[in-house]
């Protein structure tokens, strides 16, 4: 397999919001632009947008730079959408990373694609597993690997999907970890499609419970998140959703510059 130094063109149009160049987006848009990479085997580095990355890429030059570097940028929280329409540059839907995770595990099933699964505890990573051969009986894995690596064994690791021949990378690990992999690794890793999942690996595997689909499309899955884990995440969410809040009335009033990357953010 040749080096993805080569970047998959998206035909889709983009919404500039808190200066990122947003994708307006469904999850069939997503799918059928990772479906175009893959047959042109060109990199698609799947990054998705919340209230929280808002609020930190600004003070946070890696995850801003990870974020700039992506070619398929959704918004996985609604509370970005819902600004994308107070702002008037609307995007069409919320595009979860779980549901897109799980859309794209059936697009390996039906066009015969091989993934590779990294992150999470090795035990969860087993009964994912397990559970994805249950759900999707002609899902090719072509290899599994825990979340629980150090710095130095990173090389190592990435060796392990590249020779595994891997069409596409989920990683289940928490920033800021994934985006140093990633950014180290990525050209060394030869998979095209590439999308950071964040906590899936846990509900899929059972381990954790998703909200209830109406609070999803309400766009409180944090409160149900909240409820499960007040004394942990109270502080988190007030100050995310505070500071979301006030960054959307300086939006509406001065809105951002393109970001860049490598370059502190001026406004």
């Amino acid at each position: 397999m040749t080096d993805m130094a080569h970047r998959a063109r998206v035909a889709l149009p983009t919404q500039l919001l808190f200066g990122l160049p947003l994708h307006a987006a469904t999850v069939v848009d997503a799918v059928a632009a990772c479906s175009a990479a893959l047959r042109d085997r060109r990199r698609m580095l799947v990054g998705v947008l919340n209230a929280a990355k808002v609020v930190n890429l600004r003070s946070d030059p890696l995850l801003r730079d990870s974020l700039l570097d992506c070619d398929l940028l959704l918004a996985d929280g609604q509370s970005v959408v819902w600004a994308s329409r107070v702002l008037r540059r609307p995007l069409p839907e919320r595009v979860a990373g779980i549901d897109l995770f799980v859309a794209l595990l059936e697009l390996a099933e039906t066009e015969g694609r091989s993934v590779y699964l990294l992150g999470a505890r090795e035990d969860v990573l087993h009964t994912l597993v397990e559970r994805l051969q249950e759900r999707y009986p002609r899902l090719r894995i072509a290899g599994a690997r825990d979340g629980y690596f150090t710095a130095d064994e990173a090389s190592a690791v990435a060796r392990d999907i590249r020779n595994s021949g891997a069409d596409m990378l989920f990683l289940g690990m928490v920033s800021p970890k994934k985006e140093i992999f990633l950014a180290e690794q990525c050209r060394q890793l030869a998979v095209p499609v590439l999308h950071g999942v964040g906590g899936s690996f846990d509900v899929l595997a059972g381990v954790t419970r998703r909200a209830p689909e109406l609070w999803q499309r309400w766009g409180m899955e944090w409160a149900y998140r909240f409820l499960q884990e007040p004394r942990r995440m109270w502080r988190r969410y007030l100050r995310t959703n505070s500071l979301f809040v006030l960054m959307l009335l300086r939006e509406l009033l001065r809105p951002s510059t393109p970001l860049r990357r490598g370059e502190h953010p001026t406004s």
